[in-house]
Parts: C-alpha cells; sequence; structure tokens
C-alpha cells in the first residue's frame, strides 16, 4: 500500500502544531511562524494511519491527502 501524498496550505494553516506532535517523522514547524512544514510529501506505508489521523485532526483543514 502506498501512502497518498500530502500537501498542506500554510496560508490556513493556524500554527497548532498538532500534526509534528502526531507525525514527527512527516510533518514540521516553520521556525519564524509555527505553520506546517511537510518534510515527507509520500511517507512510507507503515505511517499511513497515523499521517491519516494527523490530517483528520487539523484544526483549520490545511492538510490533505492527494489520493490519486
Amino acid at each position: 500500500m502506498v501512502t497518498p501524498r500530502i500537501s498542506a496550505d500554510t496560508g490556513v494553516c493556524v500554527s497548532s502544531g498538532m500534526c509534528a506532535m502526531m507525525v514527527p517523522e512527516v510533518f514540521d514547524q516553520r521556525e519564524e511562524d509555527g505553520r506546517v512544514v511537510v518534510r515527507r510529501e509520500q511517507p512510507p506505508p507503515e505511517l499511513a494511519d497515523r499521517v491519516h489521523d494527523a490530517v483528520h485532526s487539523c484544526p483549520s483543514g490545511a492538510l490533505r491527502l492527494d489520493e490519486d
């Protein structure tokens, strides 16, 4: 199983850091404003469940899974 590609809209991000806390292997935050940084756009399959949970837990809806 291949993990869907992750995209982030930093203009919508509210810098909560939930994604970075949930899956630090995939998400980080910018030093200057705390907005999301996607470290791995297509993470390995073993992280799929955690990534899915992080994306759906984003309070601003800034994260998206592109499943094509």
